[in-house]
């Protein structure tokens, strides 16, 4: 049975995204570019859903190709075009660079994905991730706080329904004060 992943860089506050999508706060350092790059290169499925796909695909598929461009950028830009993904849309028409689409139940296709043999998944965007959420399907979190207050925007976090218990498994400071906390779900 694969695992499922989901962690993504976040306000104080708890936003992914800042009013209009904003996403200026969360600037990476170059260590912490580099944990999330070594933690990409263990993913064997990216999961995402529209936005972050739209967001992702709009940079990614020729990062390697931008002017000043790091090692490690370049190398993200790699493994992002190699690693097979699946977008969850239903206004999606087109996806490219090892991706399938979805526009049915992606709570059902999450499901069956789990129950394959395979590396683990990790689901990106916080609409898909919430989905997963709520149908108990996340075994690890992994929440990068950015010291920065953006007052309301895209929470990290949904609604539950009932509690969800998690073991702390890793903590970790990077530069300007980027503190990450990474936790499993008890089953």
């Amino acid at each position: 049975m694969r695992r499922l992943l989901y962690g993504m860089n976040l306000s104080l506050d708890g936003y992914v995204a800042a009013p209009g999508d904003d996403l200026s706060w969360s600037g990476p350092s170059d260590e912490l570019f580099q944990w999330w790059l070594d933690q990409e290169r263990a993913i064997s499925l990216l999961l995402y859903g529209r936005k972050l796909w739209e967001t992702m695909s709009a940079y990614w598929p020729t990062g390697d190709q931008q002017p000043g461009a790091t090692p490690a950028q370049i190398e993200f830009a790699r493994n992002w075009r190699d690693t097979p993904k699946v977008v969850f849309s239903s206004t999606v028409d087109k996806v490219d660079w090892n991706t399938r689409l979805v526009t049915d139940d992606a709570v059902a296709e999450i499901t069956r994905l789990k129950a394959e043999d395979g590396g683990p998944m990790r689901v990106g965007g916080a609409a898909l991730a919430g989905a997963a959420m709520r149908a108990g399907l996340i075994d690890e979190y992994a929440i990068v706080t950015h010291p920065v207050l953006v007052g309301s925007g895209t929470p990290f976090f949904t609604a539950l329904d009932s509690w969800a218990n998690l073991n702390l498994v890793e903590t970790r400071t990077f530069p300007g004060g980027v503190v990450l906390t990474r936790y499993e779900t008890r089953r």
